[in-house]
């Protein structure tokens, strides 16, 4: 089983042994969400870290819709350090209202964490997603590069909800990740 294991954000294994669908107390998903806009590629700006993500960088998660009408989630990542690349396939369905950006997500077997889009641009450029608590947060982009005066305002908006935003981690994807680059109609 692959070790990398995420995030409609970059999310997975440590989540979804846990099984755990909530959102972190005091937080809400994003409302008016539409899911057509949110599919596609996404870039891990940055991340807490996480097992399951150790020592990864290049991530990318795809975004498409499964058969069931459910979410088809392709999150690749790759270690630098030993050029060797994690792929994880894994599915999502919303948790209550589909206009709300709360979602469940799972990478084997019946196990699902709770995926929730804190923040979203209104043309969907950038998110900020945590897990089911405090311990799990991403900024993901539509591009590999996210200008830093909007990663700052992501940040203070994550430290504003009461996360340890000293713990984000910058997630490499530049010049070293091209060769890992797959387009994105391959991403399903």
């Amino acid at each position: 089983m692959s070790r990398y294991l995420l995030c409609l954000p970059p999310l997975a294994l440590t989540l979804s042994l846990g099984g755990c669908t909530g959102i972190p107390e005091g937080t809400q998903a994003v409302n008016n969400f539409e899911l057509q806009r949110y599919l596609g590629r996404w870039y891990e700006i940055s991340r807490f870290n996480h097992s399951f993500e150790e020592g990864l960088d290049c991530v990318t998660a795809d975004y498409s819709v499964r058969d069931d009408g459910g979410i088809k989630v392709i999150n690749r990542g790759v270690n630098l350090a030993d050029g060797e690349p994690d792929v994880a396939e894994g599915k999502a369905y919303f948790i209550g209202d589909e206009n709300v950006g709360r979602l469940k997500v799972s990478f084997f077997g019946p196990f699902y964490a709770g995926y929730n889009i804190l923040a979203l641009d209104d043309d969907y450029q950038w998110s900020l997603v945590s897990g089911p608590d405090r311990d799990y947060l991403w900024i993901l982009s539509r591009t590999s590069e996210l200008p830093v005066d909007i990663e700052q305002q992501l940040t203070s908006r994550a430290a504003e909800l009461g996360f340890n935003t000293n713990s984000l981690l910058d997630v490499e994807q530049g010049e070293s990740c091209s060769q890992w680059r797959r387009p994105e109609s391959q991403g399903s």
